[in-house]
This record gives C-alpha cells, structure tokens and sequence, in this order.
C-alpha cells in the first residue's frame, strides 16, 4: 500500500494547483490501483503501477510508475505515461516492451514519457491488457539505461473500473 501512496503523492505534486478535489481510490486490481478526482468541476480517473523490478546502474532515483488517465470532458483517453525517477536522455527513445510487441514512438520531458499519438495510447493499452509484463527501457540523460518490469496483473479490471467512472460522451 506505501507504493501506491508515493504514487498518489506523486500525482498531487504534479497536477494542477487548482484540483479542488483529493484522489480518491476507486479500488486495487492484483497490482494497479484506480482511482478519481474532481479538477475545476471535471471528472478525471487514473490507475497507476510501480514496477516489480527495476534495473540500472544509477546511485539515486525518484519513484518510478506508469499511469493511464481519461479526462472525459477533453475527450482525452488511454493516455499512457512514464516516470522514470530521473531526466530523460531526450535523443534515446522510450522504448516498451510488452509480449511480442514493441513500442518506440514515444516522446520523453524530463523525467516523464509519453506515446506520441493517441492511436498508439490505444494500441498500448490494448496490448497491456492482453499481456502479463511490461518492460520499459529508458536512459537518463546522464547515460544510465535502466529497464524497468512491470505486472500487468489487474490492470484490465482497472482498466474497465476507471472506464466506468469516466466514460465516454
């Protein structure tokens, strides 16, 4: 439970000054956890994972997770987002491994990456959840790779409770 309240912590500190309302748990799917959150009068639901291992030679490295958000009133789904614990080396793409399939069209800001497309949110997503791990591999703007493994146990029932309170108009 530690893990998922440096997360949330995580999320406050980078959400907008003006969310009126605290996050809250929506519920814990093997090993995602959803949640919800009123900004300026919009519903907002996100889940969120810390990875099973993580892997680099580095001495110091804030916390690390993935996150899949929908904002309903900007017609914004399945956006999926890294953080690394440290800055992005921005000319080595995010790389992301899950089953057979890899995923190199990302873009990375300091210590956060994203899909470039919204189609290829949704083909990562599906893909999560047909999946069982996820790796992502990423270099820190010092030149430190790391790989991170993910579970993605739980994440399609997290998946279906934050599509359920955000759901599409």
């Amino acid at each position: 439970m530690f893990k998922y309240f440096l997360v949330l912590c995580a999320l406050l500190i980078s959400t907008a000054a003006q969310a009126v309302e605290q996050p809250k748990m929506i519920g814990e799917y093997g090993d995602w956890v959803a949640w919800t959150y009123n900004d300026r009068g919009n519903v907002i639901c996100y889940m969120s994972s810390t990875p099973k291992k993580d892997e680099g030679k580095y001495t110091k490295r804030g916390d690390i997770y993935t996150v899949v958000t929908h904002r309903p009133a900007e017609k914004s789904f399945d956006e999926v987002s890294f953080v690394a614990g440290y800055a992005f080396n921005t000319k080595v793409p995010l790389v992301v491994k899950i089953g057979n399939q890899t995923f190199k069209n990302t873009f990375t800001e300091g210590d956060k990456g994203w899909m470039r497309t919204g189609d290829e949110d949704k083909k990562i997503v599906a893909a999560m959840k047909r999946g069982e791990r996820m790796i992502v591999d990423g270099q820190s703007s010092r030149g430190t790779n790391t790989k991170d493994t993910y579970s993605l146990k739980g994440f399609t029932t997290a998946y279906q409770a934050i599509s359920a309170k955000c759901k599409k108009k």
